[in-house]
């Protein structure tokens, strides 16, 4: 049997490297030229028929199975001839979670997803059961499938692109955090980034447990598309004391601390999990403090409703934010008033700087710069004592970077750079 990756970023290499490790053939195709994919090659097992730099009508010869990557869109050309064809097509996270033995939590949601993933983790690990963490968070996990018992609890981040792509999804325990508009040039309408995100609950059984959020609308409609138990997380008592800034935290760490309960988890054991969580690196992550002021890497923050949350997370506090970047057909009316009531100053970076510029015309302190290492330093210059720098662009990062997390890289070092260094 020949199996077909379509895609060699990091869920395709796992694809291709589990694939080839049961005696089956991979074939594996990407877009990009083979001189952008060494890194990814040097990571296949011998034998893969490497098929790059575009699609053709005879990638799909000769092929029993179709398996996609999160980044390659579940209605594109070469998944429509494929079915077709009569192949069925498939994805990493679908083919893991029909196998993986452990009890699944899935948490999504369009912010906050990988804050709670990760502290989900860390409150499951104050129990006995083994943890394993994985999913759009950034580690794949069918490579580590053999590690899995049944008993470890394994907690996905699961975007809608993943959750798209499994025919299926059944989880023991589906956390959905919140549902405002994002990825719809891939999706189409916010109908049906709702319904993707639905599929997180849609599936479960009787004994499952749905975790939603009653605080945000769009969460709450989706009770009656579940058979599972119905879980508040946001009636959690008591509060977990969270130590990351902003309400939005505080929910992530409901959300966390009702998983806690529903695996039998004390609320002791629990707060103390969560006290001591230091955080995810381009999530409202503090850099540093120099003269006074505190730096934060939200690169994370790849939509408006991302960008406001980051914005909420520092009442009372003077604020220069560095803000732009890739991405269109966004909202911007709620992002920009808050940026108008709370910002002190804007620095802008990126294609959508000039748009940007125009709509804050009317706020007294805006200025652009032409790359990352010039807009901290103008944010140095602008920032004061007792204040905040904050990178929350509200766009995506394609336009100067490789991805959000190049991008949140890039800027701590900027400012490590401006300050001599680590503190």
């Amino acid at each position: 049997m020949t199996a077909l990756v379509v895609g060699a970023a990091r869920s395709g290499i796992a694809l291709a490297n589990h694939i080839t490790g049961t005696g089956e053939r991979v074939r594996l195709t990407d877009r990009r030229p083979k001189s952008e994919l060494a890194d990814s090659i040097a990571q296949l097992p011998a034998g893969v028929d490497l098929r790059v730099g575009g699609y053709d009508e005879g990638v799909l010869d000769g092929v029993e199975a179709v398996y996609a990557s999160p980044g390659v869109p579940w209605d594109s050309e070469l998944l429509r001839r494929a079915r077709e064809r009569g192949i069925p097509v498939s994805s990493e996270i679908d083919l893991f979670l029909r196998l993986c033995p452990g009890t699944v939590v899935g948490i999504t949601g369009t912010n906050g997803k990988t804050t709670t993933t990760a502290l989900t983790g860390e409150v499951l690990a104050a129990g006995d059961r083994p943890v394993m963490v994985g999913g759009n968070i950034g580690d794949t996990v069918l490579d580590r499938l053999g590690e899995i018992t049944p008993r470890h609890w394994v907690v996905l981040e699961l975007s809608s692109f993943q959750l798209e792509s499994v025919q299926e999804p059944h989880l023991h325990i589906g956390v959905i955090l919140n549902i405002t508009p994002d990825h719809l040039d891939r999706h189409g309408t916010l109908e049906r980034y709702v319904d993707l995100k639905a599929r997180a609950i849609q599936f479960a059984g009787a004994d499952d447990f749905a975790v939603l959020n009653g605080r945000d609308p769009a969460t709450r409609r989706l009770a009656d598309r579940t058979r599972a138990h119905l879980v508040w997380f946001d009636q959690h008592r008591p509060i977990p004391p969270m130590p990351l800034p902003g309400r939005h935290n505080v929910e992530n760490a409901l959300a966390a601390a009702a998983v806690g309960r529903i695996a039998g988890l004390s609320d002791d054991a629990i707060d103390e999990a969560i006290r001591s969580f230091k955080g995810v690196e381009h999530r409202l992550e503090l850099v540093g403090e120099w003269d006074g002021v505190r730096w934060y890497n939200d690169s994370k923050a790849t939509n408006p409703d991302a960008g406001r949350v980051a914005l909420g997370a520092f009442p009372n506090t003077p604020v220069v934010l560095i803000a732009g970047g890739f991405g269109g057909g966004f909202e911007l009316g709620d992002w920009l008033a808050d940026v108008l009531a709370n910002v002190e100053a804007v620095v802008l970076i990126g294609a959508s700087a000039g748009t940007l510029a125009e709509a804050l015309h009317n706020h007294p302190k805006v200025v652009t710069a032409a790359n990352l290492d010039e807009a901290v330093e103008l944010a140095g210059r602008l920032a004061r004592p007792g204040g905040v720098v904050l990178l929350s662009p509200a766009y995506k990062s394609f336009d100067m970077f490789k991805d959000f997390e190049d991008r949140g890289r890039q800027f701590k070092a900027a400012v490590h750079a401006k300050h001599g260094g680590p503190q």
